[in-house]
């Protein structure tokens, strides 16, 4: 089978299109016939070793130091189950699924095997929503689990305020949708070229961060989700109402998790941790028409460098998905 492999640490250069080994499902374990992969800007950045220091050092330790241990990097999938092991009662064969491939990464491929139930390293699989393609329900596990996790950890509660900084990307996009689920007005935040989308997706209003600085502006919010992490940590702090959460989804920013600041105000950061039945609550959200997911561009498998050089620019609005196509007759 084909898939793309990141042979060492760097630029999109070292991704390249290779014959590999087509897996075969543990006992435990489901086959999978990939659709549609996306890449999201955490690849870029685990491909480049894009972090800070001591962030740096960790991934090398996780993943490899000279180059990645496991090579076919990508993080989530849409496909069709052909193959199920011997002690699997969830999924069959024909099973059209989405999946969260967690840190055992591997999706830039045209076969994928999960296991039916999520283990240490990660791994969401679940039936795919009906009302979605392919390549729509490969772009939400990502950014769905992510901004699932984090508004959960803010409490949202009806009618509060919840700013959404980096509102244009894969979390982002999906945690405006959530938050509006959850009943909070939403203020996104991004480029001039992202505020349309922003809108069209349920956000309440919508500021420029290339003519505005929200922790400038006199405004508070109850919720400040920050998927970027590039404004000032104290002004966003300081834009916090009393009892107000700075939700930290980038390590780029890392403060101590569940940091008290004053006037009952919560730093929220570190560690994401997914339930069993996230995935599962998303796809009822999808069919029951709350969340959609925005696709900025589509590239075939072997353009995957090409998918990295454009989400490296910082351009794309919602979710860059790789198709994938099958020529044999399995």
């Amino acid at each position: 089978m084909k898939a793309v492999v990141c042979t060492k640490w760097g630029p999109p250069d070292f991704l390249e299109l290779k014959e590999v080994e087509k897996p075969a499902p543990k006992n435990n374990e489901v086959l999978i016939r990939i659709y549609a992969t996306t890449v999201v800007a955490g690849d870029c950045e685990l491909r480049s070793l894009k972090f800070p220091p001591m962030m740096k050092l960790l991934i090398r330790i996780g993943f490899g130091f000279r180059g990645p241990r496991k090579k076919i990097l990508g993080q989530e999938l849409a496909g069709e189950i052909e193959a199920v092991g011997k002690d699997v009662k969830l999924f069959k064969e024909g099973d059209q699924v989405f999946a969260y491939a967690g840190a055992g990464l591997g999706t830039y491929t045209e076969y994928k095997c999960l296991p039916e139930e999520p283990k240490a390293i990660g791994g969401l699989l679940a039936i795919k929503p009906v009302n979605m393609t392919y390549e729509e329900a490969a772009a939400v596990p990502l950014g769905g689990l992510e901004a699932l996790h984090y508004l959960r950890q803010g409490n949202i509660q009806s009618r509060q305020k919840v700013l959404i900084n980096g509102a244009g990307g894969s979390i982002g996009t999906i945690a405006i949708q959530l938050a509006r689920y959850f009943g909070a007005e939403v203020i996104g935040v991004d480029s001039t070229d992202k505020l349309d989308m922003l809108r069209s997706i349920g956000a309440d209003h919508v500021i420029d961060y290339t003519q505005e600085d929200f922790t400038k502006s006199g405004e508070t919010y109850d919720v400040i989700f920050d998927v970027v992490g590039k404004t000032s940590f104290s002004g966003s702090i300081k834009s916090l109402n009393k009892n107000g959460r700075y939700l930290l989804a980038n390590p780029g920013m890392f403060r101590k998790p569940r940091t008290s600041m004053g006037s009952g105000k919560q730093v929220i950061a570190g560690n994401v941790s997914y339930r069993p039945g996230d995935l599962v609550f998303l796809k009822e959200l999808i069919e029951a028409g709350k969340i959609r997911t925005v696709i900025d561009r589509l590239y075939p498998l072997e353009q995957v460098p090409e998918a990295h050089r454009y989400v490296e620019t910082g351009d794309k609005k919602g979710h860059v998905v790789i198709t994938v196509e099958h020529h044999d007759k399995t």
